[in-house]
């Protein structure tokens, strides 16, 4: 539940992907990439290539759509289950930052510039207050409740599903099937 890279100064209307790309298309910003034989598990906007493992796109993906409907059925939905149960880590740090720093929910009409350093400044407490064991009732709440801090928006999720495209011949998408297949014959 801690950050290990931010890349803030983003206007509200930038989809993730294209922030993605500009991280690793830019040396400057000095994008941590998995070392070898590591990877990054990304939503479904982002592209499943080397370093970056996302779901399959056909069926479902999101925890909610799993506890709302029937168990998964056959190895793509039990893969995305599980990557998503792993990626909702990531959401419900989010949901804790938000929770902890209100400023970053309703932000005040400051400067564009001191709003993304109030950002960063967040995600630096939260990680030092994650990282130091300093007694605190959100990362409490949150270790002891999966769902707490955790939320989505089925509209966004939409939306995000088609930005992006699998290449069928990839060494993730390979790495996916053969993780797929494993999780079926558990």
């Amino acid at each position: 539940m801690e950050f290990t890279y931010v890349y803030a100064g983003w206007g509200g209307q930038a989809h993730d992907t294209r922030i993605f790309y500009e991280a690793l298309r830019r040396f400057d910003v000095r994008f941590p990439h998995p070392p070898p034989g590591k990877y990054y598990l990304v939503d479904a906007g982002y592209p499943n290539q080397t370093g970056y493992l996302g779901p399959y796109k056909e069926g479902r993906y999101h925890l909610l759509e799993f506890r709302q409907g029937p168990a998964p059925s056959g190895y793509r939905e039990i893969f995305n289950r599980h990557h998503s149960s792993l990626r909702s880590e990531i959401e419900r740090a989010f949901g804790v930052l938000k929770k902890k720093w209100k400023i970053l929910k309703h932000m005040p009409s400051y400067p564009f510039e001191k709003q993304v350093k109030i950002v960063i400044a967040a995600m630096t407490l939260h990680n030092y207050i994650r990282k130091n064991a300093v007694s605190d009732k959100h990362f409490a709440r949150a270790d002891l409740d999966p769902n707490y801090g955790y939320s989505i928006d089925l509209d966004y999720v939409n939306d995000e599903t088609s930005a992006s495209n699998d290449n069928l011949f990839s060494d993730m998408t390979r790495l996916r099937d053969q993780i797929a297949m494993s999780l079926l014959n558990t």
